[in-house]
This record gives structure tokens, sequence and C-alpha cells, in this order.
């Protein structure tokens, strides 16, 4: 689609614009998206764990319970569920119109084997932890129990019947996320993990997908087999590769995008004050850090070095040098604003600069790191402006300290497949929240999860979570949850550097979107206005 979006641009928009407008068309019923990666898959237990991954699989498929556009969760294939007295069992009851897009009823099998899939260990899902509250799922995901064991079972094709480990009243919010969708069994029976190639695959959300040009976008069309496919005003979603920033923004200046699920926070005032309305700045529940390698064979792996290079991160200059004010600086992994929780401050970094720079280095000389001897680190970051302005902004910072930053950078998944390797010192992460609960971000530290880039292990941490899941009485397991992080802040596990902000740009022209604090939009609910 093409078509001017803003009418006071300056004098090259408005030159622009006459050669680039044209009237609506039929195309216009399509949503253009731009996204800074795509998925590994369009299978949800491989996939890496992005933003992108929750905006193209969010459309594809559909959970017993769904978000809302505000971001609260509503029914979704399940039209209700209930608990039993003692809270360790529920009953989801599936809607009798769930299809698949071939026309195959959806069931209560295809989620039992998705929950299967999720947390088979060859398989290795990120997001295999969120399905621990399930009976036996860790043991099974460690490979310590068998599949079959699993506390998930369909009492019949729309009654499904999940049994816990113990009390998880959040249980209904878990379910709304990718990795609690259905997989088509019909299907995966027929043509294994190749389900998802484009002449297999069917999917039972809004969309289902017609096209994926790797590197470069995906496209899909309405699914007329969804049960509220009445509702759905679009004919399809394009999702664009738009990992540089900038492209993104020339690309929905001209129209050629109608949303662009990330801006540069530095250029963030520049923008309002010429796009108005299409800006969209929101708080979120989301924290930016450094991981920092604590596996035996990297110098971070000393907790003096990565206390040092805590303390020498003057995250107020990132956030509001490099960042112009879109972004707060914090020291904490979980994010002020999580429901029943107090925001914990690593230990040291509240002081004077010149006393933790002091501090900072007699650290890294107590190390065995000085002039004879520098302290040489790899850092990580994927290809894009502001990570790389962040990444020279923090060597910066700790060039006085005697350490030297080499920098590598690549392209968004083979980013996180490299730190997911363990293949660096120092590696650019951020977490997003999957539902409003601290435990969803300390659990990214917990031994074992694969996403625990930097192979923190902590007895202390592990056992505090195990508690904390086990607590039914929220004043207390919020006193152990935030003892957990106030360990793992300080064994100075990682680097928070700043609590991230959900950045968007969204045509005027649409209707639907809401600004939510997980910073996740279905577009089922989106309308383009002619």
């Amino acid at each position: 689609m093409t078509r001017c979006l803003f009418k006071s641009l300056g004098a090259a928009a408005l030159l622009a614009c006459p050669l680039l407008a044209s009237p609506l068309s039929a195309q216009a019923a399509t949503l253009d998206i731009g996204i800074y990666g795509e998925p590994a898959s369009l299978d949800a237990a491989r996939v890496t764990g992005a933003v992108y991954d929750n905006d193209v699989l969010g459309d594809l498929f559909e959970g017993l319970v769904t978000l809302a556009p505000d971001g609260d969760y509503e029914p979704g294939v399940a039209t209700d569920w209930s608990v039993s007295d003692n809270g360790m069992t529920w009953t989801f009851t599936l809607r009798d119109d769930a299809r698949w897009s071939d026309g195959e009823p959806v069931t209560a099998g295809d989620f039992v084997l998705a929950f299967q899939r999720a947390l088979d260990p060859e398989i290795a899902s990120v997001y295999a932890n969120l399905l621990y509250p399930i009976k036996n799922a860790a043991a099974i995901n460690r490979g310590d129990a068998e599949v079959a064991s699993l506390g998930a079972r369909a009492v019949n094709e729309q009654q499904l019947e999940v049994t816990l480990e113990q009390p998880t009243p959040y249980l209904p919010t878990l379910m709304a996320h990718i990795i609690a969708a259905p997989v088509p069994a019909h299907v995966v029976k027929e043509y294994g993990n190749d389900w998802t190639q484009m002449s297999h695959i069917v999917t039972n959300g809004a969309f289902m997908p017609s096209r994926w040009v790797s590197h470069d976008h995906i496209e899909t069309v309405r699914n007329p087999q969804f049960h509220d496919a009445e509702s759905v005003d679009l004919d399809g979603v394009n999702y664009h590769l738009v990992e540089n920033l900038n492209t993104g923004l020339s690309r929905f200046r001209s129209g050629d995008l109608d949303v662009m699920r990330d801006f540069d926070a530095s250029r963030y005032q520049w923008l309002k004050e010429n796009l108005g309305d299409a800006v969209h700045l929101h708080n979120q529940l989301s924290t930016y850090y450094y991981a920092l390698n604590n596996r035996d064979d990297h110098p971070t792996s000393d907790v003096r070095v990565r206390e040092a290079l805590n303390l020498a991160l003057r995250r107020d200059i990132i956030t509001q040098k490099v960042l112009q004010g879109a972004a707060n600086p914090t020291s904490s992994l979980v994010p002020a604003g999580t429901a029943h929780y107090d925001v914990q401050t690593m230990p040291g970094v509240d002081a004077p600069m010149e006393t933790r720079l002091e501090k900072a280095q007699a650290l890294l000389k107590e190390a065995g790191y000085g002039p004879e001897h520098p302290l040489n680190l790899r850092l990580r970051f994927n290809s894009r402006d502001d990570h790389r302005r962040i990444a020279v902004a923090a060597a910066a910072m700790w060039k006085p300290l005697g350490v030297n930053i080499e920098m590598v950078n690549a392209e968004a998944n083979v980013h996180y497949a490299e730190i997911a390797r363990g293949d660096f010192d120092i590696a650019r992460a951020s977490w997003v929240a999957d539902f409003d609960d601290a435990s969803n971000f300390l659990g990214i530290l917990a031994s074992g999860n694969v996403k625990n880039y930097g192979g923190y292990h902590s007895a202390e941490f592990d056992q505090l979570l195990v508690q904390a899941a086990a607590q039914p009485d929220q004043d207390k397991r919020q006193q152990l949850l935030e003892q957990a992080e106030r360990q793992a802040l300080g064994d100075y596990a990682m680097a928070p550097i700043y609590a991230d902000a959900a950045r968007n740009l969204v045509n005027p022209d649409m209707t639907g979107w809401e600004d939510n604090a997980i910073n996740r939009h279905l577009s089922r609910w989106i309308s383009l206005e002619p």
C-alpha cells in the first residue's frame, strides 16, 4: 500500500507525498507491520522468545485464553474454566466452533500435545518453564520423567483437565501465551516436525500464513474457519523484517508500513514534534540488560569483575543522553509496576560516581587485572543503531578501568542463537513480561533455564524460587521473591540498564490498537479506516 500519512513533515516530505499517495484499494485491508526480527519457526515450541515471535504466532494461533486490545485476558478457545477447591485442578471447556484452518475441530488433545512438545527436552523450548506449574512439567523438561506423566489430559474432545504441582491462581494468564497454544495433532501425526511447512501448516487463529520469504516478510490471510472470523476486518497481515530503525521510520512515513514495532528512542522528541499521535510511548513491564557470562572460562565468572562492571555503568547517562529520556534507568531485574512486588536495588550503584569508580578499580586490581594484564571482553549485540550506541557508551564507561571491549554484532536470530550457546562475555538482552508477576522475570536466572544466557547459578536463589512457587500466601510469596532478587543482585548476576518502554509507530487511521503493559497487540482487533 502507498499512501501519505502525514501532511506537515517539512518541505521534503511535502514534495514526496504526492508521488506516494494513492487511493485506498483492496490492498488497504491488509495490515503491514514492521518487526525487527523474524521467527525462527512458526512452531511456538521452537521460537527464540522475542517480541516478534508473539506478534506473528499470536495472530496465527489462539490458546485457551486470549488477549483483549487493552491487554486484559478473556476467553479464547475455552468458553469457560473452573478450579477445584484446593486450587490444584483446572478444567477448561472448549468452544464447539473452534476449528483449524483446514476445517478440523480443535480438541483438548491438541492442547495436551502442545504442552508435551513444549516440555520435550530434545526440543529445548525457551518458554518451557511457563508450563512448570503443571504437575511433572519441570521433571519432564529435565528428562527425569516420562512425557505421559504430565498433569494434562483430555477428558473428552472439548474438556481439558490440568493438574498442578501447587495452586497457581494466575494459570489462565499463562494459557494466553503462545507456548500454550494448541498444535494440530492430526497434522503433526502425518508430517512430524515438518508440520509448519507452508504446504502443511494449519492454524486456529484469526489469520493463516500464505507465504514466507525468508529474511524479508511473512504474508498471512484471514482464516475463514476462525470462530470469530465475521468480526475480523482485515483481509490479512504482512510482517516485514526491518532491523534498521531508520529504514523502518522511512517506510512508515511513506505509508509502506502501518505499524513499526519500535523506533529509535534517541529520536523520540523529534518524532513527537513531526509525527504527533502516530508516536506511541507507553510504560511496559520490560527490562533492558547486559547478560554477564558466569561460566568458568570467562573473566566475568569472577564476581569482582561483574561488580566492577556494574559499578562503572552510568545508567542515567545512557537513558538521558543516549536515549533522550525515553526510558528510566534501573539496577533491578524486576521492573517497577509489577504486581504485588517492591523494586529491589543492586548494592553499591547508588553511591557517588567517584566512590563507585574507586571501588571498581580496586576490585579489578584484586581480581588480577591492570596495565600489564588488561581485561579484554567481547560484547555482543544485535544489529541496531540504538544497541550500538548503548554498547559504545558502556565501553567508554568501562575504559577508565582498563577494560578493552571487542564489539560483535549480528542480526537478531544469529545474536540470540550465539548468546544461548554462551559465546560471549557481555551480551545485550531484554525481557518483556509474559505475564504480570515477578517470577516471570526472576525465572530467567534460574539454573537450567535456556533464557539464563549468562549461566548464573545460585542454590540459594533457586531454592527461594521453589519456595515462592509453593507459597499460597501472597505476602509471604512476595518476600521470598524479593529475597531471591536481592540474592541475584548481590551476586551481580547480570547488569540491568533501564526499564524499557513500549515504542511503536502506529498509523493514525487505524483503530483497535490500545497501548498496554505487556505490549501485545492482536491484529484481529484492528481496522484500517479509508
